[in-house]
């Protein structure tokens, strides 16, 4: 029998015996695995020794990148932790879901930018630029966004409008938002989403060679922002408007705006 709709999954977390593990927090950490290794093979073709330099700035700017993620979460969406039926301490509860792309990006670039800056002072002038890290590292990071949109499918989280047709998603009652309660299928944007960030990864994966170097990040920045845009214009959780639009979607645009000067400014600097 052919399946007609997604289903959300039954279960969010495996459980042994004192042991829990939410299959959100799996999911993130299984992307942060495929990045640095992704990014890893990729930093390598850039000269010999560079082999643990991408593990190693990891350690710095995997953290800086949850710690974004959560940070812009908190920020976009402090009711629910600190409005008046909030409960403050949720805020620590990162495995529940609620990591912000855009905060993920701005705090891990930085915490990158840090640990890159310690490898130059063991590796000297040997040490490709910083661009050439980032282009390294951007399709293993669109790959990691793809598994961590599989952990907000398992959250039955970050769905789209009401939806009829056979790859629509199956969400329960429960989780259904206030005034939706009558719908039992909507757009999956989790796999809009997933589908959007492979599709670049490949792409990027096929033209970084033949860019400037740091363009192939910039790229990367534009064309997410490009998608996340209008993907965000179909969901229906909470948010905040400004001029009719989305927090998220006036994001997308000043980030897309300032990847595009970024990709400029790279192309430029090679001529």
């Amino acid at each position: 029998m052919l399946l007609r709709q997604i289903p959300t999954p039954t279960i969010s977390k495996l459980e042994f015996g004192p042991l829990t593990i939410h299959l959100y927090a799996l999911c993130i950490i299984a992307g942060v695995a495929i990045a640095i290794w992704v990014g890893d093979k990729r930093f390598r073709k850039n000269g010999p020794g560079l082999e643990h330099v991408v593990a190693d700035v990891a350690i710095i700017a995997v953290p800086s990148g949850v710690l974004g993620g959560r940070i812009y979460h908190l920020l976009s969406s402090p009711e629910r932790y600190f409005g008046v039926n909030g409960h403050p301490l949720d805020a620590l509860k990162i495995w529940e879901g609620g990591l912000g792309i855009w905060g993920a990006i701005a705090l891990g670039t930085l915490g990158a930018w840090f640990g890159y800056r310690r490898q130059e002072k063991k590796f000297g002038k040997s040490l490709p630029q910083f661009r050439y890290f980032l282009d390294a590292l951007a399709p293993g990071i669109l790959i990691a966004q793809a598994v961590g949109r599989l952990g907000n499918w398992f959250n039955g989280e970050l769905f789209g409008r009401p939806l009829d047709t056979w790859w629509a998603l199956e969400i329960p009652i429960n989780l259904r938002p206030i005034g939706f309660s009558e719908f039992s299928t909507f757009h999956p944007t989790f796999l809009y989403e997933m589908i959007w960030t492979l599709i670049i990864a490949m792409l990027l994966i096929a033209l970084t060679s033949r860019v400037a170097p740091g363009a192939g990040f910039a790229l990367y920045v534009a064309a997410y922002s490009f998608g996340r845009f209008f993907i965000e214009s179909i969901r229906i959780d909470s948010a905040h408007m400004f001029g009719g639009m989305r927090l998220n979607q006036w994001a997308a645009i000043l980030l897309f705006a300032c990847a595009g000067v970024a990709y400029r400014k790279f192309s430029k600097a090679i001529r």
